[in-house]
């Protein structure tokens, strides 16, 4: 006993911010994945479960290094994905991370590409 995965830490911070925000056809959840090398995002719709539009930082170029800039470039990315999709607002999970340095430009660069949050 005592201690606990760092797993099970990350899950737990996700059913935290989870478990107050959902995702609807009309303001989807706006999900960010950050690992050490890459970043990735997806419009969710909780309530069929289903992916609306999604990217990754591969569709920036192949040797784009993570960094905030190429954060808010990905934000202002599925931005414009999402007006075409017809969707003008989200709803945002900043998942396990906390709200500073890259995923803070991702929030950013979707407002700025005019994504509602």
């Amino acid at each position: 006993m005592g201690k606990i995965l760092k797993q099970e830490q990350k899950e737990r911070r996700s059913s935290r911010v989870r478990s107050r925000v959902q995702g609807t056809h009309e303001r989807p959840r706006l999900s960010v994945f950050r690992s050490n090398k890459h970043i990735s995002l997806q419009l969710i719709d909780d309530a069929t479960g289903k992916t609306i539009v999604s990217v990754k930082d591969s569709e920036l170029g192949a040797s784009v290094r993570l960094g905030q800039e190429t954060s808010r470039k990905l934000g202002q990315l599925i931005a414009e994905k999402a007006k075409k999709a017809k969707i003008e607002q989200a709803v945002f999970d900043r998942g396990p991370y906390r709200y500073h340095g890259n995923v803070k430009a991702v929030a950013e660069g979707a407002r700025e590409g005019g994504l509602k949050l």
